[in-house]
């Protein structure tokens, strides 16, 4: 089996349980961008120097073969300048989603076959377990505070037989407890907490500093059309956002983003009501449940962010891989993020959030 080595705990447990469980593991890590001179450097995030270093020890400990896989090129083109390009557009980006639909998987399992691995291990909180038919299904992990199976949703479906989840089926202390006993080198180490390419959480410069053009600044305007002051430009807010905004309402009351309008500029702010939808589209469908894409209308659980609470849906499926979500409750939803379908804790599929839809009851499409 070929192991993801990222640096962190709980990877190199996912490879050392397999080790002691008698399995020949190689163990691989990832190059995805260049973090010298960075405080991705230091540790604390996934995928830098150090981070390649602490697997290297991990695996020199565990006495298994050590790999290092440079993807940095792909990484940049599918995740890096995804995460500008739908700032730039008004949109929130969700890079470890779209990391996982690219990069995490498909270029290991064919390194992996090159070795005459049988699978690739990863360190994700979440299970692969077989349904009823024997069909391989991604589930949520038991321990629910760090499920991790929203940001799978969109891994590829006729690879998750050759993916092993060995974390899945136990909590992070009892991780934390098991890479002690066996010695880990990196049993202590801290969880990574930001996004790894942008380490000092300034998304905002690391957009500016990436763009071709530098962002222009903008207007803050209310849901009447109301000039509120300027703004430094539209990658600096996020659908839902109510923290750093400089604006409040009528006696104080919080204000949130609840549009942005990226051809003009503009971002509109409102009461939390004016930023929940009921009926939002979503492109890209990635399915995971059954052989074909459904057709016509399912229920299900929609969750719109990590850690989000799901609401029960109406989920029409439309041509070109698209869908209408009905929700039972209202949400905030912003553009670019997944939404991602659950039957019970079973990931059906899901996709990236696009636009209030047409038909909302609340009001209008957010965007064109």
């Amino acid at each position: 089996m070929v192991a993801a080595l990222s640096g962190g705990v709980d990877s190199a447990t996912a490879a050392a349980v397999l080790v002691e469980a008698g399995h020949r593991v190689i163990g691989m890590t990832l190059r995805l961008y260049d973090a010298r001179g960075t405080a991705a450097s230091a540790g604390g995030r996934c995928c830098g120097p150090r981070d390649m270093e602490d697997a290297r020890r991990v695996c020199a400990h565990l006495g298994i073969p050590f790999y290092v896989v440079d993807l940095a090129a792909e990484f940049e083109r599918r995740v890096m300048d995804d995460f500008v390009d739908s700032y730039l557009a008004g949109r929130t980006p969700n890079p470890c989603a779209r990391c996982n639909q690219h990069i995490k998987f498909s270029p290991l399992l064919r390194r992996a076959r090159a070795l005459g691995a049988e699978a690739v291990v990863t360190g994700h909180y979440a299970r692969l377990e077989p349904d009823a038919a024997g069909r391989v299904r991604l589930r949520r992990a038991v321990d629910q505070d760090k499920d991790q199976s929203y940001f799978l949703f969109a891994m590829p479906a006729d690879e998750m037989a050759a993916v092993r989840f060995p974390l899945g089926g136990m909590r992070k202390e009892e991780v934390r407890r098991r890479a002690a006993e066996l010695g880990l080198p990196n049993a202590d180490k801290p969880e990574s907490q930001e996004i790894c390419f942008v380490p000092d959480g300034d998304y905002a410069g690391f957009v500016e500093r990436r763009a071709l053009v530098r962002p222009a600044p903008g207007r803050v305007e209310d849901e009447s059309g109301g000039d509120l002051g300027a703004h430094g430009g539209v990658h600096r807010f996020t659908v839902g956002q109510r923290r750093g905004l400089g604006f409040a309402g009528p006696g104080g009351r919080p204000l949130y983003v609840t549009r942005i309008d990226p051809a003009r500029r503009a971002i509109v702010v409102g009461d939390r009501a004016a930023a929940e939808r009921r009926a939002i589209e979503v492109e890209d469908l990635h399915w995971l449940a059954g052989d074909e894409p459904p057709t016509g209308t399912l229920s299900a659980a929609v969750q719109v962010r990590h850690r989000g609470r799901p609401v029960a849906a109406q989920v029409e499926c439309l041509p070109g891989r698209r869908a209408r979500l009905l929700l039972d409750d209202p949400l905030v939803a912003a553009p670019g993020q997944a939404a991602v379908f659950y039957d019970g804790d079973t990931v059906l599929g899901g996709g990236w959030i696009t636009r209030r839809s047409s038909s909302d009851p609340g009001g209008e499409m957010a965007r064109p």
